[in-house]
């Protein structure tokens, strides 16, 4: 047995065993909302399939003096080229999922990015992550919100700020229109039966208390009926991103900045000339347009022609070590993924997130070895075929 799995529950190997535990172990209308895609989920089925026509290939004659999976990014050297991209609600699918995902992540030295319509405060995660995470900003209509937020994490000394520029409108996700999912969830006999039958989730949800918009809470009406919450929603971050709203935030932003869900040259060299440290090439995990391109097609491209004016990074689609090669092989700088956390937490509950990390490490590591790549950067050089 490679002594690597003995650092996590060898009972959950790889993503998709952690994908079966969380769909027993909480609702289903929680489940739907992790797993969904907008429309006919065709391109969130397209975004994993495609990593598979990446092909890398091993060396096993040539001399190998061991792996080192750090990566220095935005002056800081982290342990692996990977982090936990940013999901709304996520407090829904496992009470505490933030912090439980921004410890661990602390612990083993990745970057954890919240979002702003996660179910933890910008305070809070920055407290037990020691500052070390990272925000996505959905931006808001009113620029005086806007401000607020960006004082805040300044005064948490929140590092790197991404803003998401893929939700000029919400996406029609089907099975969400469904359940009717609200926050929190309708209480609907439906809902009902749904959480009774998931007992850990549910005491654990008592014992926590019912999850909402941490971050948001401060600029919501007091008592406002959370029925209303979806209103609230669409008022305050409906809107289309623009290169005048990119450039007033880095006008105000002195940290890292970088702009979600990039996936054209046009979008690319526009970040360029505003001043942007990185991009994050992701279609919002096909949970927005279900006509477009997985993430992996443009990356090389992209990364070639850009990679030595800003950071290129990519999430959408990953789902294993072997899904991190690939994306390095094709220039990625950098890596992120959330379902398989968000997984693990919903299967494992506390131990998730550390279980999660400590896999990806051990299955990461295995390829490098496989491939003979002594450091993340040999990476590009393993590519045979990208399809």
């Amino acid at each position: 047995m490679n002594p690597d799995l003995l650092k996590y529950n060898p009972q959950y190997p790889s993503v998709q065993d952690l994908k079966k535990k969380a769909k027993r172990r909480i609702p289903k209308f929680a489940f739907d909302y992790l797993e969904g895609g907008c429309n006919d989920e065709v391109n969130l089925l397209r975004n994993e399939a495609d990593f598979h026509d990446i092909l890398l290939m091993p060396q096993y004659l040539k001399k190998h003096n061991g792996v080192d999976m750090s990566t220095e990014l935005f002056g800081h050297r982290y342990d692996a080229p990977f982090g936990i991209s940013p999901i709304g609600l996520q407090g829904l699918m496992w009470p505490n999922a933030p912090e439980i995902l921004a410890k661990a992540a602390l612990k083993h030295n990745v970057p954890y990015i919240l979002s702003t319509v996660s179910t933890s405060s910008i305070e809070r995660i920055a407290e037990v992550s020691e500052s070390r995470f990272w925000f996505q900003l959905y931006h808001p209509t009113e620029n005086k919100l806007r401000d607020d937020i960006l004082r805040r994490l300044e005064a948490v000394q929140c590092p790197v700020l991404v803003v998401l520029v893929d939700v000029p409108s919400f996406g029609l996700r089907y099975r969400e229109i469904k359940a009717g999912l609200s926050m929190p969830p309708k209480q609907n006999i439906r809902n009902f039966i749904q959480a009774a039958m998931r007992p850990a989730w549910a005491l654990e949800t008592l014992r926590v208390g019912i999850p909402e918009f941490a971050t948001l809470k401060p600029y919501m009406a007091k008592g406002l009926d959370m029925s209303q919450l979806g209103k609230f929603m669409n008022a305050t971050f409906t809107g289309r991103v623009d290169i005048d709203k990119i450039t007033a935030i880095r006008d105000l932003w002195k940290g890292k900045l970088v702009i979600k869900g990039v996936v054209s040259e046009e979008d690319t060299e526009a970040a360029i000339r505003l001043g942007v440290d990185g991009i994050i090439v992701s279609n919002h995990g096909g949970r927005q347009i279900d006509a477009g391109e997985s993430t992996i097609k443009p990356l090389k491209g992209l990364a070639d022609k850009y990679g030595d004016q800003l950071k290129v990074m990519i999430d959408s689609g990953l789902r294993s070590g072997p899904d991190i090669g690939r994306a390095l092989a094709c220039g990625a700088d950098f890596t992120f993924m959330g379902r398989p956390f968000m997984y693990g937490v919903a299967a494992l509950g506390k131990k998730g997130g550390d279980h999660t990390i400590a896999m990806m490490k051990a299955q990461f590591k295995q390829v490098m070895e496989q491939v003979c790549c002594e450091k993340v950067s040999d990476f590009p050089s393993t590519l045979i075929q990208s399809r």
